[in-house]
């Protein structure tokens, strides 16, 4: 559990603002509702974050993005190894975004891990009313030993 945190990342990204048409289904506050992790070749799907995952993400109409998500159950962190683990149960970036056709792409600017700043990360996203399916880019995982993994989160529109 909560082993996964680089695929939704790698969470949640070209710059440039949204584009009129298909941005603008973007626009406004989500709510995270689901999170799983699905390991190649396996087919399975687990909730490395936990039952009750917790997150927002934001777009603006001037095509930026911003977002947060984290496992449950996470503890105030009081030792260095509690420190290590609040890192690895927590996502947060921020970007620039486009959304073409089902391709959301966001060139991140801001991150819990630099590694992601300057990187563009590429999702497809499905949208069902007011439910937002997002499937991120297969990618290793260095909290699965490197395996390969990607992410399937599920987001409501705050209205």
């Amino acid at each position: 559990m909560f082993r996964s945190v680089f695929g939704p990342v790698a969470f949640l990204l070209a710059a440039g603002p949204a584009l009129a048409d298909d941005g603008a289904k973007l626009v406004g506050m989500w709510k995270l509702v689901s999170y799983e992790t699905e390991v190649s070749g396996s087919g399975e799907r687990r909730p490395d974050f936990g039952a009750s995952p917790a997150g927002y993400v934001v777009f603006t109409a001037d095509g930026r993005v911003i977002g947060v998500i984290e496992a449950e159950g996470r503890a105030i962190p009081l030792t260095e190894a509690d420190a290590a683990r609040a890192f690895q149960t927590a996502i947060a970036y921020s970007g620039t975004y486009r959304l073409e056709g089902d391709k959301w792409t966001t060139t991140i600017d801001v991150a819990t891990n630099p590694a992601w700043t300057g990187k563009d990360s590429v999702r497809t996203v499905k949208f069902e009313g007011d439910r937002m399916l997002v499937t991120s880019a297969w990618v290793p995982n260095p909290l699965l030993g490197g395996k390969i993994s990607r992410n399937h989160l599920g987001f409501e529109r705050v209205k």
